[in-house]
């Protein structure tokens, strides 16, 4: 069976598809853009099958901070740092955000409930509430604010954050994340002194952020994502 002509065409216009970045061999990189919402949910709940598993929330922001300076230091963009948390989302995402959330809160007490039928005797902390990772939660303001100190601190005292521009797009802005970035990356293009060979690097684990990176049209576009093994295989850190 041949490849299909959609498919044909990619490979032949974009012949570094999918090409693994070598740990030693990452390439320099002019913008880094994260999909923020990725990365709270991979810190703040990082062991779902755990009944036992508890995290407090000054923990979170700690891994947070450390995950995003992590990705920061592997990647060294030379002109921007753009990091963009899922907003209001349109209404049809809405409707099926809310049948996620009342699926994850069951299926976290029926892990609790048979870890409680087991005679197992769980920690008196209460579990993280992922549902707490929605637009206007008092845990999205609070780490707003830790964000923007982080952010401040790291300008201050890191030589490495003081020549790059740091665009953090909260919660309070409306649509998603990869949006707010595919958003400003069009309005970049619309700007007469743009330079078409600026090298994007992109963090996220979307799988729309693979259309989303070649619909951009331009020619240096990299996507930096966790490596997802689905069943009892554990993600593993990687980059393509």
């Amino acid at each position: 069976m041949g490849i299909p002509k959609f498919f044909r065409w990619i490979s032949e216009r974009y012949p570094l598809t999918s090409q693994l970045i070598q740990e030693n061999k990452i390439p320099e990189f002019d913008n880094l853009y994260l999909d923020f919402n990725g990365i709270i949910h991979q810190c703040s709940h990082p062991n779902d099958n755990d009944a036992h598993f508890r995290m407090t929330e000054e923990q979170i922001f700690t891994a947070i901070f450390a995950y995003v300076d992590h990705v920061f230091g592997k990647i060294k963009p030379k002109k921007l740092f753009f990091m963009a948390v899922d907003g209001c989302a349109p209404r049809a995402k809405m409707n099926q955000q809310r049948s996620r959330r009342f699926r994850t809160a069951k299926e976290a007490k029926e892990l609790t409930d048979r870890a409680i039928l087991k005679g197992e005797t769980l920690p008196s902390e209460k579990a993280f509430d992922t549902n707490a990772i929605t637009p206007g939660t008092p845990f999205m303001f609070r780490l707003s604010a830790q964000m923007r100190y982080f952010v401040n601190k790291k300008i201050s005292e890191d030589a490495d954050w003081r020549g790059v521009k740091v665009v953090l797009s909260g919660h309070d802005v409306p649509g998603e994340g990869e949006h707010k970035i595919m958003e400003y990356i069009r309005l970049s293009r619309a700007q007469k002194d743009y330079n078409p060979n600026v090298r994007h690097c992109l963090y996220g684990l979307d799988a729309d952020l693979i259309m989303l990176g070649l619909l951009s049209h331009d020619p240096h576009f990299c996507l930096l994502r966790e490596e997802v093994k689905f069943g009892p295989a554990r993600k593993k850190s990687n980059t393509r």
